[in-house]
């Protein structure tokens, strides 16, 4: 075959298809997030880590949560290296089912009072193989669609894998709240939180039919025939492109603001040694406003960074959203229930979507295709460790009864949030790059007014309006 030959894109139809498959995957990922996230904060401490010293319960409660995120790095090895030896979709397939297997059976476990020290020792097991199953997740889905993406349109369609995130969230509030609200408070904490554990074999079964119904990007398959898949895709990608490994990992970061909002904050907000006493099922409508937000912001985003390039959205939004921390505990502090609501939905609703929205595409488009699904697994999994592990961090540093707690975690994540913004200012513009030039340092951006008039053509065709299967192959090309 012809070396400078390139695999003839799929039609539209495969591009929504690939955005569906990203969306449902990440949608089960982060809907286990949430509900393990939120039992954590609110019975885990009870059930699995008993303690005469309720500070010891909630940080041991908290660590498991983060010791999930430990084995992402291992994952994120693991997996990249499949995802880029043998296809976007193998991988994707495989991290669903340990992700759904895993997530089921948390709600079967056993509690402390009934296995002894075995409960908390079965709970991390399940917790790593969750961790492993996830680190492969984003970063798959994010190559998938962008690959599958028309030329102008990456950032829009990329994004749909975070949209997928926060309606995964709002899936299990869905069901998290009537149980936390409406159920006996024993019940609750006897069964009841096992309920939305079980429950994720619907999602599953549904991202499991999507799926297999999308085909191999053009991109890899182009690749393969030309026989350019590497043999080590981590070995490649830390030796040419480590830099860029390295500004996505202090990026990723920006996660602290999820964490904040929805670990700590729920820890802070609902464990009585810290004596504010909000009432869990009312507590838990924080995540969800905020979630509805990001659930119709998300494409919106996304679509500007495909408008404007990718760094200003990120650099604006984690900025912003750090800043906001501070008020958004001094809310909680107060025990202002409203105003940390309406506060929430400011940091996490709508400013941290600027960097949502756009680090599905951004990662992504740092790297080559032969590297894709490993630097975006390694840079944005060990960034996600580190980010899950400062809950537990921030307990320690204020614990309940401690003076000052919202300006002690807002300096913090405000601190960890400049990291983040300086990491991005320092990142190359990428959304005019062709897709066979990303990673390609010396690759030439489109001229702004070739991209403009190339980007309204695709918009045109994607309404109808205008265009032919030659547009498209020339704008995916």
């Amino acid at each position: 075959m012809n070396r400078n030959t390139r695999a003839k894109p799929h039609g539209k139809r495969q591009s929504k298809i690939a955005a569906a498959s990203g969306w449902i995957g990440s949608a089960l990922e982060y809907y286990d997030f949430f509900i393990y996230a939120t039992a954590a904060s609110l019975v885990f401490p009870q059930l699995f880590f008993p303690s005469d010293n309720p500070t010891v319960a909630i940080i041991a409660s908290l660590a498991t949560f983060g010791v999930g995120y430990i084995a992402r790095p291992v994952g994120a090895v693991v997996l990249g290296h499949w995802g880029d030896r043998h296809g976007r979709k193998t991988v994707l397939l495989l991290c669903m089912f340990l992700m759904g297997f895993s997530t089921m059976a948390v709600g079967v476990l056993p509690t402390y009072k009934q296995v002894g020290i075995w409960a908390p020792v079965l709970l991390v097991v399940l917790r790593l193989i969750q961790g492993f199953a996830v680190a492969g997740e984003l970063s798959g889905a994010s190559s998938m669609i962008l690959e599958h993406a028309p030329f102008g349109r990456r950032g829009y369609f990329a994004s749909f894998t975070l949209q997928g995130v926060q309606a995964g969230q709002l899936m299990a509030a869905a069901i998290f709240l009537p149980l936390a609200h409406f159920m006996p408070r024993d019940q609750f904490a006897s069964w009841g939180w096992r309920i939305p554990f079980l429950l994720s074999i619907v999602v599953l079964i549904a991202g499991y039919v999507i799926r297999r119904k999308v085909d191999e990007t053009p991109a890899f398959a182009e690749e393969r025939v030309h026989g350019e898949i590497p043999a080590s895709p981590v070995v490649e990608v830390l030796r040419q492109s480590w830099d860029d490994v390295v500004r996505v990992v202090c990026m990723a970061l920006t996660a602290v603001i999820a964490l904040v909002a929805a670990v700590f904050g729920t820890a802070y907000a609902v464990q009585p040694a810290y004596g504010i006493g909000f009432p869990p099922g009312m507590y838990l409508w924080i995540p969800v406003l905020g979630n509805i937000c990001a659930v119709i912001l998300i494409p919106f985003v996304g679509n500007l960074s495909d408008r404007i390039g990718r760094r200003p959205p990120v650099l604006v939004g984690t900025l912003s959203a750090g800043l906001l921390s501070f008020v958004y505990l001094y809310a909680i502090s107060i025990h202002n229930v409203w105003l940390a609501m309406v506060l929430s939905v400011l940091m996490w609703g709508i400013a941290y979507q600027g960097f949502n929205g756009v680090f599905p595409s951004l990662f992504s488009e740092l790297f080559h295709t032969r590297v894709r699904v490993s630097g975006m697994a390694i840079g944005q999994n060990v960034g996600t460790t580190l980010s899950a592990l400062l809950p537990a961090f921030f307990v320690a540093v204020a614990p309940p009864g401690s003076a000052d707690i919202p300006l002690k975690i807002g300096a913090l994540t405000f601190g960890i949030c400049v990291v983040a913004a300086i990491a991005a200012f320092t990142t190359r513009e990428t959304y005019r790059v062709r897709l066979h030039d990303l990673g390609d340092r010396n690759g030439v951006p489109v001229p702004k007014g070739e991209y403009d008039r190339l980007r309204a053509e695709m918009l045109r065709e994607a309404t109808g309006t205008a265009g032919s299967q030659d547009l498209t192959n020339q704008l995916r090309s």
